[in-house]
């Protein structure tokens, strides 16, 4: 692990914060995360740790995690964090500077009670937030409409940290082990594939440097040193401008695949030998095909934005396909209910139950990813040609306003109601997905940017552009345009 700058290097900065009550918007449905110094500071972190610190001492727990990405606020938010976490008698065992699952993995290594990471995900540099975590599952929603109460109330506990009850303990090994057990799952043996590697100068890339070094084949690393102003790309594999580099690299040294991240480690983006993007969707599929060789029937869940064909393929397959709401807490929640074995979003969240801890964890997707080529002995280029007959756009997303983006959505749901239109179905359980004899469009708020995300698919070109079309019109009657050409 990088040295962690708080407990290393003195701040120049004060070390006194006050409690605040957070502003409304930055409690999101399943995270914290703002715009530094316009709505998130230092003292709200420091009052997270107080309200956080607090939620775990009345639920009995006494331990919390806590790790931090790159960004350049995240280590003054990491030091006044842990002054919170103390003050409320939290003992605190940090893993430093890495990707957010190392954090979740940390959580799990250590029998914690919860955990905290600090991370701006995928988000543009000057933002930063707080993913967190208890032993027993996410937290989200309610709970972090709690941690509100709490603050605003300023109703903490006192730990006692002046009586040394609140402790700060380095998680020195924590990589290695983390590293060691994402190993103890490849079972590729000693086949060499030759892989490009993007880290986009995220979190993941110190990770990733040590993964490498472990597997056989040959490593081509791209942005591997963690760099919060992210020179080179935005970090978020979704974004098809962002596998560029990616690509060429593939195509330049005869790779087998390219495999990036995002900001905090958390999210996947795939690329085959010829360079052609895998939506997650259709990594979803390819693992619904070695999962459920030993859970027959089992429940495999994707998120709304996921195509048909996905919940198609799972069904051929003898699983149960389950399409859930957006959200990786969500998701993960969803999970533990209905004991999927596997989960993912077209995000590039993707969920393993089966071996792991159902977490998503990127490099771990890596991992299994592998492990399916050394197994067929195909390329993932003919592994994913069965979904050749997707036609679908990736996810588009368009800026709204902040203050009207949970009521737009609501509009054209009712206006879409209103039509009584019998060729029209309306799933709304996240949003509003549309189903139409050409296949399906999809609207729905973003929880972690003031966006609204779309996408629509077909059951060939001529449907996918009447759909776009469909969609492009309902978004002008509530005052946006979509485009999807960006």
């Amino acid at each position: 692990m990088t040295a962690e700058p708080s407990l290393s290097a003195p701040s120049t900065r004060p070390r006194t914060y006050e409690t605040q009550p957070f502003a409304p918007e930055i409690l999101r449905e399943y995270d914290i995360r703002g715009q530094i110094e316009k709505n998130l500071n230092e003292n709200n972190a420091y009052t997270l740790g107080r309200a956080f610190g607090t939620m775990i001492r009345r639920n009995g727990g006494r331990t919390v995690c806590t790790g931090y990405d790159g960004r350049h606020s995240s280590p003054a938010l990491l030091t006044a964090l842990h002054k919170g976490l103390m003050e409320s008698g939290i003992n605190i065992r940090a893993a430093g500077l890495g990707p957010t699952p190392l954090l979740y993995f940390a959580v799990k290594h250590t029998q914690s009670d919860a955990g905290i990471m600090i991370t701006g995900s995928h988000n543009p540099a000057d933002y930063n937030g707080f993913k967190m975590t208890l032993q027993t599952g996410p937290v989200f929603g309610q709970k972090i409409q709690d941690l509100g109460q709490i603050a605003a109330q300023g109703d903490f506990e006192k730990g006692g940290f002046e009586n040394g009850e609140g402790t700060l303990e380095p998680l020195d090994d924590i990589e290695n082990a983390y590293i060691t057990r994402l190993m103890q799952d490849y079972t590729a043996g000693a086949k060499e594939f030759t892989i490009a590697w993007d880290a986009g100068n995220g979190a993941a890339g110190n990770a990733l440097k040590h993964l490498a070094d472990r597997l056989p084949g040959t490593h081509h690393l791209l942005y591997e040193t963690i760099d919060g102003d992210f020179p080179n790309h935005h970090p978020d594999p979704t974004v098809d401008k962002n596998l560029t580099d990616l690509i060429k690299a593939v195509k330049h040294n005869n790779c087998d695949l390219g495999i990036a991240f995002d900001g905090d480690g958390d999210r996947i983006g795939v690329v085959d030998h010829t360079g052609q993007i895998l939506r997650c969707d259709v990594l979803i599929a390819l693992y619904a095909r070695a999962v459920l060789k030993t859970h027959p029937g089992a429940p495999i869940i994707g998120d709304i934005k996921c195509s048909k064909v996905m919940f198609e393929e799972i069904e051929k397959l003898g699983g149960t396909p389950v399409m859930w709401k957006t959200g990786h807490s969500l998701i993960k929640d969803k999970m533990a209910e209905m004991s999927a074995p596997l989960a993912g979003e077209l995000s590039g969240h993707i969920f393993f139950a089966d071996h792991y801890y159902g977490f998503d964890d990127a490099l771990y997707c890596a991992i299994r990813l592998l492990n399916i080529l050394a197994e067929t002995g195909q390329s993932l280029h003919d592994l994913a040609k069965p979904f050749e007959r997707l036609h679908a756009t990736p996810e588009v997303r368009f800026e709204v306003r902040q203050d009207e983006k949970f009521d737009l959505v609501p509009r054209v749901l009712a206006h879409l109601q209103s039509l009584n239109d019998p060729d029209i179905t309306i799933n709304d359980i996240d949003g509003v997905r549309v189903g139409t004899p050409d296949g399906w469009w999809l609207l729905r708020p973003s929880n972690t940017q003031d966006v609204l995300v779309a996408r629509a698919e077909g059951h060939n070109a001529q449907a996918l552009e009447r759909l776009k079309t469909h969609l492009s019109e309902h978004v002008q009657k509530i005052g946006y345009h979509i485009d999807f050409e960006e």
